[in-house]
């Protein structure tokens, strides 16, 4: 799973999200690699998507059940990287 993934997954984990709510919230990703990403990890059955007929169209992004169960393992993981970020940069 690239970068992007994780800090998708992670994103989605506090709830439903909209395209432009990911967007601001992956800070660094660009349109193309967001949009690639969730296509990967909905293709891979992690996230969920979610079209409205409405006028503008509205479209969200969900964890599936598989999608939370990455998550709880995941996550662990992440925030001892984030603790240890200075540490591990420092040292490669």
């Amino acid at each position: 799973m690239s970068k992007w993934g994780v800090l998708v997954l992670s994103a989605l984990a506090a709830g439903t999200k909209r395209w432009g709510e990911l967007r601001r919230e992956v800070d660094g990703i660009s349109e193309k690699m967001l949009a690639s990403t969730l296509r990967t990890l909905e293709a891979d059955g992690f996230v969920a998507r979610t079209a409205y007929p409405e006028v503008p169209p509205r479209v969200e992004y969900d964890l599936t059940d598989l999608g939370i169960e990455l998550i709880q393992v995941m996550m662990p993981l992440v925030s001892w990287i984030a603790q240890r970020a200075d540490e591990i940069v420092t040292d490669s």
